[in-house]
């Protein structure tokens, strides 16, 4: 499958399958693919099919990619007349797989125990719950998970998603009154992977949602495969009944690699690129970044372009050009107000709009000095700026409300746990 055009193809055809000939052809047979990168794809169709689309065909829309790519992907429904883009290669989303993993003190436990459940899915470790930081590939394993136990079985129904998407399918399927469906669709699946469970945390739907899709799968010895940013036990808004279910099968978690395996990575991604680097510059990328998998394939894409684009030589010099940026960009970013009031929201179930707000209850009023104490660590704003986004308060009442959090920190482990745990999200999710 080498372009968009023939991806596309089979996505019509797995819609086909999915839905009468009449239906297919009287809402769907129209859709155009406009463009599609990454893991987003956008379609084009009339406006008044959109709306029937988006009501009532949406996730069997997204269901057909993700089981021809193997991954969740984002559809966005637009008019005709969006400007088409040019075709470009979509064999680079197949190269998740275990061929394609570069394997190393840091991951070979996680990369063993996940071949293990490709094998014999549902009779090794089930679940099984990989975790670490972002970039280090956990991703590439889930998907290599898919990839295996689908090429193996073609009819298995497996499913693969996220955990923040696993919530919003959720509303939405509340919202139209069909959960029915959703159970169907969860609670039926030969494999379920769920890639950053820990998005599930603090949300109570969710959580009891997931307790019961979890249960179904389990019993009928169906495979689940999770991964997370770290182990069940750290995640503390986790419901303790899920975080033992978590620990049921096995855990693996995968550290930063080694400076060899970051060279092993470095040289796999231009072998794949078609691009061959210098021993030399090879080194000189990998002891310089060291703790992302991500930023070392974006260094060598960056390389790649500085030589055929802009005829630089393949030295250490344009090397460092080419990290130049992705150094800076590992940087900490500043974080926005809006993504700190939705972290604190997220955590305890509440409206973001009223953490903002000038509502004195309670419990608003906790989770307000909460997100005060927070932007006051993670951003170098003044207390009377902080002050004006929450309801233009005065600075004082932000000072008030910083002391009377790190009072309760510093008595309370349970709440210093969680503010800890907002604070790295916000950190590691930062757009």
């Amino acid at each position: 499958m080498e372009s968009f055009n023939e991806m596309w193809e089979s996505v019509r055809q797995e819609l086909k399958e999915s839905l009468s000939e009449v239906i297919y052809n009287v809402w769907l047979d129209e859709l155009e693919l406009v463009s599609f990168e990454s893991d987003r794809a956008v379609l084009s169709i009339s406006q008044f099919k959109r709306k029937i689309i988006e009501q009532k065909f949406y996730n069997i829309l997204c269901g057909a990619f993700e089981k021809v790519l193997g991954f969740p992907v984002e559809v966005i429904l637009t008019e005709p007349g969006t400007p088409k883009k040019q075709e470009a290669p979509v064999s680079r989303y197949f190269d998740n797989t275990f061929e394609t993993f570069v394997v190393g003190s840091s991951n070979k436990f996680a990369h063993a125990a996940a071949q293990a459940v490709a094998a014999n899915p549902g009779g090794a470790y089930n679940p099984l719950f990989i975790y670490g930081s972002s970039g280090l590939g956990k991703t590439h394993l889930l998907r290599a998970i898919w990839h295996e136990i689908k090429n193996n079985n073609p009819n298995k129904n497996c499913i693969f998603t996220h955990g923040e998407e696993f919530t919003n399918e959720l509303v939405r399927f509340i919202t139209q009154k069909n959960t029915g469906e959703f159970h169907e669709k969860y609670r039926n699946a030969d494999l379920l992977i769920v890639d950053d469970v820990q998005f599930i945390a603090g949300r109570e739907s969710t959580q009891e949602e997931f307790f019961h899709t979890f249960n179904a799968l389990t019993q009928l010895g169906n495979q689940i495969v999770l991964s997370s940013d770290r182990p069940p036990k750290e995640i503390t808004t986790l419901e303790e009944r899920l975080r033992t279910r978590f620990e049921w099968g096995l855990l693996a978690d995968i550290q930063p690699p080694d400076l060899e395996t970051r060279m092993a990575i470095i040289k796999r991604k231009a072998e794949l690129l078609g691009f061959e680097l210098p021993d030399d510059v090879v080194q000189y990328i990998a002891e310089r970044l060291k703790n992302n998998i991500r930023q070392l394939e974006g260094a060598v894409k960056k390389m790649q372009a500085f030589v055929t684009i802009h005829g630089s030589p393949k030295n250490t010099t344009t090397a460092q050009n080419a990290i130049k940026d992705i150094l800076s960009d590992s940087r900490p970013l500043p974080v926005t107000i809006e993504k700190i009031v939705r972290e604190v929201a997220r955590t305890y179930g509440a409206n973001p709009e009223d953490i903002r707000s000038k509502k004195r209850d309670a419990p608003i009023s906790k989770m307000r000095q909460i997100a005060m104490y927070v932007v006051n660590e993670v951003t170098d704003m003044t207390q009377e700026a902080i002050g004006r986004e929450f309801g233009g308060r005065h600075h004082t009442t932000v000072i008030y409300a910083l002391r009377e959090i790190k009072n309760e920190i510093d008595r309370d482990a349970s709440l210093r746990a969680t503010v800890n745990d907002i604070m790295k999200n916000v950190r590691e999710n930062q757009s």
